[in-house]
């Protein structure tokens, strides 16, 4: 029988300054709708975006609908189903990553952009046309469409896998966007090695290109060649730039901070129309004059998580070549919560937190 009501950790105050403090609580989930699977979680990623989120940040919504249980990089197991699912069954192990709807029928649905639809809807601190609220994965179960629902590769450590349910996706869709899993090597540039910049690197080097990663200090040189980096450029010395002019077929942009951010030296290591895509979307806006973009022609562009077709391409290409993030695992618990959100915040873990023991925690 279906679960009628679910637990989990939520921020239940608007006190921006108990963003990051839960208490464990009952919710009512959405309806097992025909072609919806209900999924009892075993362990949740944490995303720069549950941060975001929590805080309230303008460009992430304002404050967030309360209360507020975030998470989408989430892996359970199915134990019931709707009427109409076809694709699935009690028992899989699957993933669900950041969007959990969309309508299904507009251009963007229909030619696997479903990313893009205007009436998308997100996993957390999102409400169905129904009226019913949408809870992330720091909680007991999630009901969620078969389509947003994946099969986990059973070869791999599912705890290390979760982060590739949203910060995995977010830059492989850009990369095959764009040639990297094309029949020619390409010369891919990755900025910043955080979360996101972790996955970039690694799935650039799985789909057989060249890989330069920037970050501002040597810190991280060490841990991006593991990653599978070819070269490693520390962006703090003066003209880093000048030997790398017309090099890149492709940069991705990872960095969560436009702070300082000379974007005009990135652009002017790109061939002629190449593109150089954020997918870190930074609170504060580039400063971007159009003749960073004159002298090659330059595109300026971002990138928004990936399609179904994307996500099964790239578990697939996970399971192939054994790929698994660099994960901090942290029992979940309230305490657990608070230090993953604030870890989360301050940058701290190398390179995504993941909560688990779930089992331990939800009855």
């Amino acid at each position: 029988m279906s679960t009628t009501k679910f637990q989990g950790f939520a921020v239940t105050s608007s006190d921006p300054a108990k963003w990051s403090t839960v208490e464990k609580i009952e919710f009512e989930p959405t309806s097992l709708k025909e072609k919806f699977v209900e999924v009892k979680i075993k362990c949740c990623g944490v995303c720069g975006s549950d941060c975001h989120t929590l805080h309230g940040s303008e460009m992430w919504g304002g404050a967030p609908l309360l209360p507020a249980i975030v998470g989408h990089e989430i892996v359970g197991e199915i134990v019931d189903v709707g009427k109409s699912v076809t694709d699935l069954k009690i028992g899989d192990l699957v993933g669900v990553g950041a969007q959990i709807g969309c309508c299904f029928e507009c251009e963007m649905c229909l030619n696997d952009n479903e990313t893009y639809c205007p009436h998308l809807i997100d996993t957390y601190n999102a409400t169905y046309p129904d009226g019913s609220r949408t809870f992330g994965g720091y909680s007991s179960h999630i009901r969620a469409h078969e389509f947003f629902v994946f099969k986990i590769p059973e070869n791999l450590d599912y705890e290390k896998m979760a982060p590739m349910l949203c910060a995995g996706i977010t830059t492989y869709s850009p990369l095959v966007r764009n040639g990297a899993g094309g029949p020619e090597k390409l010369r891919i540039g990755i900025v910043g090695l955080g979360g996101l910049g972790f996955y970039a690197t690694m799935f650039a080097k799985a789909l057989d290109n060249e890989v330069w990663v920037f970050s501002r200090t040597d810190k991280k040189k060490e841990d991006a060649l593991k990653i599978g980096a070819d070269h490693f450029v520390a962006t703090e010395k003066p003209g880093w730039n000048e030997d790398l002019k017309y090099k890149f077929d492709l940069i991705i942009c990872c960095a969560n901070s436009s702070k300082n951010f000379d974007i005009g030296s990135y652009l002017s290591t790109l061939k002629v129309h190449k593109k150089f895509i954020s997918v870190g979307l930074p609170e504060e806006p580039f400063t971007l004059a159009s003749m960073n973009l004159v002298p090659n022609g330059s595109l300026f562009g971002a990138s928004h998580l990936g399609s179904r077709k994307e996500m099964l391409e790239m578990l697939q290409l996970a399971s192939e070549k054994q790929l698994e993030g660099w994960v901090e695992k942290v029992p979940i618990s309230k305490e657990g919560v608070q230090f993953v959100l604030e870890g989360a915040d301050a940058g701290r873990p190398r390179y995504r937190y993941v909560l688990t023991d779930y089992d331990k925690e939800f009855s």
